[in-house]
């Protein structure tokens, strides 16, 4: 193999597998891919203080970009791959419940949907320790 031919995934779970390591965005938040699955998918934020607002309080932002990555992720979970390796979030809904303080989240996202290229997901963000449940989100996600 050359240094020009790209390994091409053979399943949705194996692209984000490969891509979330290579994302900037997920790199710079720190995103860890727990598990990934048939529609579903698991990852986790640890906590650091660059993430937070005044008193440790996790940044609405951050949770509100571990939901779009978390429907991604969701999406793109045990889908077959496109001719053309690419997608969009398309529309995202959040709800925030409650603050999370110093504390890392685990992103749960479960696909609820899939037409042929539109996939609707929901994400639960939970804090690491405290198991409660910070904010919601759903969204559809346009895989190819």
């Amino acid at each position: 193999m050359t240094a020009n031919e790209v390994l091409a995934p053979d399943s949705g779970s194996a692209a984000m597998t490969m891509f979330l390591p290579q994302s900037p965005f997920v790199q710079q938040l720190g995103i860890e891919l727990v598990d990934i699955d048939e529609g579903t998918a698991r990852l986790r934020l640890p906590y650091r203080d660059e993430l937070s607002t005044v008193g440790q309080m996790l940044h609405g932002g951050v949770i509100a970009g571990c939901i779009d990555i978390g429907i991604m992720t969701a999406a793109w979970a045990g889908s077959e791959v496109p001719e053309k390796l690419r997608g969009v979030t398309v529309s995202m809904s959040v709800q925030f419940m409650e603050p999370v303080y110093a504390e890392g989240v685990d992103i749960v996202g479960t696909r609820i949907h899939a037409g042929r290229s539109l996939k609707t997901c929901r994400v639960d963000i939970v804090g690491t320790e405290s198991g409660r449940l910070v904010a919601t989100g759903t969204g559809t996600y346009k895989v190819g």
